[in-house]
């Protein structure tokens, strides 16, 4: 796995609301919103999504009763290629990784999986066919081919 982070995605209660909050009080355009269900912020090549609790929780793969372990943010890990991020879960379980999620074929026309840190943080790992990663591994949201995961 490249030693980078690609994305941040902030559980929220209210994402109206908290869209307005990074627009109108940090200052920061979003460069996407989907379906009014998730919005993504570039920052200059890390993006900053905001998305529902329960709908990241869900993702995840937390139980809705063990909402209590989940921390309300995932961390991700966009690679190339459906073969890439499968590569990428082999590996981590070959070495013993904890696997949240095994990869599967999302709603939003992408492929992605979670796996867990020792200390219960979240990181998907997700090809998104619509975003452009650049040749230094940095997303380019102005470079996106349509819509977004």
């Amino acid at each position: 796995m490249e030693p980078r982070l690609s994305l941040i995605t902030l559980g929220v209660e209210d994402l109206d609301r908290a869209i307005a909050f990074y627009r109108d009080t940090v200052g920061w355009q979003p460069a996407s919103v989907v379906d009014g269900d998730v919005a993504f912020f570039d920052l200059g090549g890390v993006i900053l999504a905001l998305w529902r609790h329960r709908d990241l929780a869900a993702d995840s793969g937390v139980a809705s009763d063990a909402l209590g372990s989940y921390h309300g943010f995932a961390l991700a890990h966009n690679v190339r290629s459906r073969a890439e991020v499968d590569a990428l879960f082999a590996h981590l379980a070959e070495r013993g990784g904890s696997i949240a999620k095994w990869p599967v074929e999302t709603d939003w026309g992408g492929y992605s999986g979670y796996f867990v840190d020792p200390d219960g943080h979240h990181w998907e790992i997700a090809h998104n066919p619509f975003w452009t990663i650049r040749d230094d591994g940095r997303i380019d949201l102005q470079g996106d081919r349509g819509s977004s995961g």
